[in-house]
């Protein structure tokens, strides 16, 4: 089972016990987090739900692993002939998720993460 959510303005394919990083949010380390902009959820069986734009009463639940900073990106201008050059660089600030459940409506049980095969032969 995998989602698309939405947040910080961009779109996310995501699975339960996925880790992903997204724009910073305002949540401490532990906490978890509900993003209810869930776009698309396509469950094991083959079917598909498809918001209108989001899946009414969707939801996936993180957790909040940490808050760190992204790879230096370089920025430069210049203008020929005078003797005109500006270097700087940036560092965005994110947040890493942990995605535990994937909930949805109407449905009692949420999907449980896929940590290994249970039951056995």
């Amino acid at each position: 089972m995998y989602a698309i959510v939405e947040t910080g303005g961009k779109q996310y394919r995501v699975s339960p016990n996925d880790v992903i990083d997204v724009e910073k949010l305002d949540l401490p380390e532990g906490s978890t987090c509900e993003l209810d902009k869930v776009l698309m959820v396509a469950k094991d069986n083959g079917e598909t739900l498809v918001g209108r734009p989001y899946v009414e009463g969707a939801v996936v639940v993180a957790k909040v692993v940490g808050h760190g900073r992204g790879p230096k990106i370089l920025g430069f201008k210049y203008k020929p002939k005078k003797r005109y050059r500006r270097r700087w660089g940036h560092r965005q600030w994110f947040t890493r998720l942990k995605i535990e459940e994937i909930r949805l409506p109407g449905e009692g049980e949420a999907s449980p993460p896929p940590e290994g095969e249970e039951g056995g032969e």
